[in-house]
Protein backbone atom coordinates (compact mmCIF):
# COMPACT_ATOMS: atom_id res chain seq x y z
CA UNK A 1 0.00 0.00 0.00
CA UNK A 2 1.57 3.49 -0.87
CA UNK A 3 1.69 6.34 1.43
CA UNK A 4 -0.20 9.66 0.26
CA UNK A 5 3.22 11.24 -0.25
CA UNK A 6 4.58 8.13 -1.69
CA UNK A 7 1.31 8.41 -4.22
CA UNK A 8 1.76 12.44 -4.52
CA UNK A 9 5.31 11.99 -5.36
CA UNK A 10 4.54 9.60 -7.95
CA UNK A 11 1.68 11.66 -9.77
CA UNK A 12 3.65 14.90 -9.64
CA UNK A 13 6.80 13.14 -11.45
CA UNK A 14 4.30 11.50 -14.26
CA UNK A 15 3.02 14.67 -14.95
CA UNK A 16 6.66 15.98 -15.31
CA UNK A 17 7.59 12.90 -17.70
CA UNK A 18 4.38 13.47 -19.69
CA UNK A 19 5.30 17.44 -20.17
CA UNK A 20 8.83 16.31 -20.70
CA UNK A 21 8.48 14.46 -23.33
CA UNK A 22 5.75 16.35 -25.32
CA UNK A 23 8.81 18.96 -25.10
CA UNK A 24 11.26 16.72 -26.62
CA UNK A 25 8.59 15.45 -29.00
CA UNK A 26 7.95 19.13 -30.10
CA UNK A 27 11.43 20.00 -30.53
CA UNK A 28 12.66 16.46 -32.25
CA UNK A 29 9.96 17.37 -34.97
CA UNK A 30 11.42 20.91 -35.38
CA UNK A 31 15.06 20.18 -35.51
CA UNK A 32 14.89 17.08 -37.87
CA UNK A 33 12.09 18.65 -39.71
CA UNK A 34 15.06 18.16 -42.25
CA UNK A 35 18.34 15.56 -41.54
CA UNK A 36 20.57 17.38 -39.54
CA UNK A 37 24.16 17.54 -41.27
CA UNK A 38 27.75 18.52 -40.61
CA UNK A 39 26.82 20.99 -42.52
CA UNK A 40 23.87 22.62 -40.72
CA UNK A 41 26.50 21.53 -37.37
CA UNK A 42 28.45 24.14 -39.07
CA UNK A 43 25.83 27.05 -39.08
CA UNK A 44 25.08 27.19 -35.73
CA UNK A 45 27.33 29.69 -34.96
CA UNK A 46 25.62 32.26 -37.12
CA UNK A 47 22.13 30.30 -36.99
CA UNK A 48 20.76 31.78 -33.27
CA UNK A 49 17.16 29.71 -34.16
CA UNK A 50 19.25 26.42 -34.80
CA UNK A 51 21.19 26.69 -32.23
CA UNK A 52 18.69 27.08 -29.66
CA UNK A 53 16.68 23.92 -31.15
CA UNK A 54 19.63 21.84 -31.09
CA UNK A 55 20.42 23.04 -26.84
CA UNK A 56 16.61 22.75 -26.52
CA UNK A 57 16.75 18.88 -28.16
CA UNK A 58 20.04 18.34 -26.47
CA UNK A 59 18.56 19.45 -22.85
CA UNK A 60 15.24 17.86 -23.01
CA UNK A 61 17.06 14.50 -24.16
CA UNK A 62 18.65 15.03 -21.21
CA UNK A 63 16.19 16.07 -18.70
CA UNK A 64 13.71 13.28 -20.20
CA UNK A 65 16.33 10.59 -20.03
CA UNK A 66 17.75 11.75 -16.26
CA UNK A 67 13.48 12.52 -14.92
CA UNK A 68 12.76 8.28 -15.63
CA UNK A 69 16.31 6.72 -14.49
CA UNK A 70 16.80 9.35 -11.75
CA UNK A 71 13.48 9.84 -10.38
CA UNK A 72 10.70 8.14 -11.54
CA UNK A 73 11.93 4.79 -12.40
CA UNK A 74 13.38 4.35 -8.48
CA UNK A 75 9.89 5.74 -7.29
CA UNK A 76 8.28 3.06 -9.45
CA UNK A 77 10.75 -0.15 -7.95
CA UNK A 78 10.65 1.65 -4.39
CA UNK A 79 6.78 1.57 -4.15
CA UNK A 80 6.15 -2.35 -6.02
CA UNK A 81 8.64 -2.95 -3.13
CA UNK A 82 12.10 -2.99 -4.51
CA UNK A 83 14.66 -1.77 -1.99
CA UNK A 84 16.77 1.36 -3.14
CA UNK A 85 19.60 0.62 -5.69
CA UNK A 86 22.48 1.82 -7.83
CA UNK A 87 21.31 2.96 -10.82
CA UNK A 88 22.79 0.11 -13.01
CA UNK A 89 20.53 -2.38 -10.63
CA UNK A 90 17.59 -0.27 -11.20
CA UNK A 91 18.02 -0.33 -15.49
CA UNK A 92 18.23 -4.35 -14.81
CA UNK A 93 14.95 -4.52 -13.37
CA UNK A 94 13.25 -1.65 -15.12
CA UNK A 95 14.58 -4.28 -18.32
CA UNK A 96 13.39 -7.86 -16.16
CA UNK A 97 9.61 -5.80 -15.82
CA UNK A 98 9.73 -5.48 -19.39
CA UNK A 99 9.46 -1.47 -18.82
CA UNK A 100 12.81 -0.81 -20.73
CA UNK A 101 14.44 -3.34 -23.70
CA UNK A 102 17.73 -3.05 -22.61
CA UNK A 103 19.59 -1.71 -19.39
CA UNK A 104 22.74 -1.62 -21.65
CA UNK A 105 21.13 0.28 -24.69
CA UNK A 106 19.70 2.74 -21.41
CA UNK A 107 23.66 3.01 -20.65
CA UNK A 108 24.67 3.76 -23.99
CA UNK A 109 21.77 6.58 -24.38
CA UNK A 110 23.29 8.33 -21.17
CA UNK A 111 27.14 8.04 -23.15
CA UNK A 112 25.14 9.52 -26.12
CA UNK A 113 23.50 12.27 -24.31
CA UNK A 114 26.97 13.31 -22.56
CA UNK A 115 29.17 13.21 -26.44
CA UNK A 116 25.81 15.22 -27.74
CA UNK A 117 26.41 17.79 -24.79
CA UNK A 118 30.15 18.02 -25.05
CA UNK A 119 30.50 17.67 -28.72
CA UNK A 120 27.69 20.30 -29.56
CA UNK A 121 30.83 23.03 -28.64
CA UNK A 122 33.90 21.25 -30.24
CA UNK A 123 33.58 19.52 -33.73
CA UNK A 124 30.61 19.44 -36.07
CA UNK A 125 31.98 16.61 -37.28
CA UNK A 126 30.77 14.96 -34.70
CA UNK A 127 27.99 16.38 -32.95
CA UNK A 128 26.03 16.17 -36.79
CA UNK A 129 25.78 12.15 -36.17
CA UNK A 130 25.43 12.10 -32.46
CA UNK A 131 22.45 14.14 -32.86
CA UNK A 132 20.75 11.71 -35.78
CA UNK A 133 21.51 9.37 -33.21
CA UNK A 134 19.33 10.97 -30.74
CA UNK A 135 16.89 11.85 -33.20
CA UNK A 136 16.50 8.10 -33.69
CA UNK A 137 16.47 7.05 -30.11
CA UNK A 138 13.77 9.59 -28.71
CA UNK A 139 11.41 6.98 -29.99
CA UNK A 140 13.04 4.62 -27.31
CA UNK A 141 12.74 7.44 -24.13
CA UNK A 142 9.46 7.66 -25.60
CA UNK A 143 8.25 4.08 -25.14
CA UNK A 144 10.58 3.87 -21.51
CA UNK A 145 7.87 7.00 -20.61
CA UNK A 146 4.94 5.09 -21.61
CA UNK A 147 6.23 2.22 -20.54
CA UNK A 148 6.54 3.24 -16.65
CA UNK A 149 3.16 5.38 -16.83
CA UNK A 150 0.81 2.33 -17.98
CA UNK A 151 2.76 0.70 -15.42
CA UNK A 152 1.81 3.37 -12.74
CA UNK A 153 -1.71 3.93 -14.11
CA UNK A 154 -2.38 -0.23 -13.85
CA UNK A 155 -1.77 -0.02 -10.20
CA UNK A 156 -4.17 3.00 -9.87
CA UNK A 157 -1.41 5.25 -8.43
CA UNK A 158 -2.18 7.70 -11.07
Amino acid sequence: MLSESQRHRLQGLVRIVEKELRHLMSTDARLFAEPFTAERARRLEEDPDLAERVEAFVSRFGRLQDTLGDKLLPRYLQAVGERPAPFIDNLLKAERLGLIPDAERWLDLRKLRNRMVHEYIEDPEVLAPALQEGHRAVAELAQAARNLIEAIRARGWV
